[in-house]
């Protein structure tokens, strides 16, 4: 069944963003995409996480006790509808080894938004709180910063203030590997991150779900390692209904990539759907995780089941 879905944004409404991995590469990136919300009618606050360029570690917004406080209190208090995290990176599983869910009210979801390095966040949310969240575009990049008349942005905003409007994802340009239709809740994202989970206490098993995966800048042979962990997982991979593979940029030879990815999952006995655009370097559909939805690989199809969001609340 569809997870804890947050209401959707509306006008006037207050928003956190945050780091909860690396820091924000240019200052004016994160600038222009602070612009970009506040077009839609969104109040951003931008937390000490998002300005820190790396006081800990080069590749660390802050240490790990601040992104874990700044995540916090983005999650708990009342003021902020909604959590945007400015980047990805790496540090996410560093923010959430110090996380105390106890402080958060599971009953009370808010949209979180993330991509890449966030996907253990966006797991730990499913896990820990019960809450839907949204694989999607970042302030401060690419997509986002660009302005309010990039696709990706317009795609986030339409389910963040519509969700009503946004009743499937097609794909025209994906590939269909393996036919058939299959039913199941919405897991998934960066596969290096759903990979780095195993073993710990925000994993999400596939069992029953639509898996989607994608990642960027990996060699063939790594890329080729974390598919082979991540269909050898026993206790992760059994029993999922569908799998959804988006792109797989800077990661070698697209070709090879791709009989890779066919090799490694075209076996399985599931309805297959590749070289969707949700991921790194395309024009990216928002993939909401924990929704209930039917994937039709043969017309390149995701159907959502249950309404992404709820409506907004008066």
């Amino acid at each position: 069944m569809t997870l804890l879905r947050p209401p959707a944004l509306k006008p006037g409404d207050t928003v956190a963003v945050l780091c909860a991995s690396s820091p924000v590469d240019n200052q004016e990136h994160l600038e222009s995409g602070l612009r970009a919300l506040r077009s839609a009618g969104l109040q951003p606050e931008v937390f000490a996480s998002a300005r820190d360029t790396g006081s800990m570690y080069d590749y660390l917004a802050g240490d790990d006790t601040r992104r874990a406080e700044d995540l916090t209190r983005a999650l708990t208090d009342p003021r902020y509808a909604g959590v945007f995290l400015a980047c990805g990176g790496y540090g996410s599983q560093r923010t959430l080894e110090l996380m105390d869910w106890d402080k958060v009210d599971a009953a009370v979801p808010k949209v979180v938004v993330g991509y890449s390095d966030v996907t253990a966040l966006l797991e730990a949310l499913a896990v820990k709180l019960g809450w839907v969240s949204l694989f999607g575009p970042m302030v401060a990049c690419s997509g986002f910063w660009e302005g309010p008349e990039e696709y990706d942005f317009k795609e986030l905003m339409q389910l963040l203030h519509t969700p009503s409007s946004v009743k499937e994802l097609t794909f025209p340009g994906a590939r269909t590997l393996v036919p058939g239709v299959a039913e199941g809740l919405t897991l998934g994202g960066t596969a290096t991150l759903i990979a780095a989970n195993f073993g710990t206490d925000t994993s999400y098993p596939a069992r029953d779900a639509i898996l989607f995966l994608e990642d960027v800048d990996e060699l063939p042979f790594r890329m080729d390692r974390i598919i082979t962990q991540i269909r050898r997982s026993k206790s992760y991979l059994d029993g999922v209904a569908g799998i959804v593979l988006g792109t797989f940029t800077e990661c070698g030879d697209p070709e090879h990539i791709d009989r890779m990815l066919a090799e490694r999952f075209g076996d399985l006995g599931v309805p297959v759907l590749m070289g969707v655009n949700i991921g790194h370097n395309t024009q990216m559909q928002t993939y909401p995780i924990g929704v209930r939805a039917r994937l039709d690989a043969d017309n390149r199809t995701l159907t959502f089941l249950d309404q992404v969001l709820t409506d907004p609340e008066a």
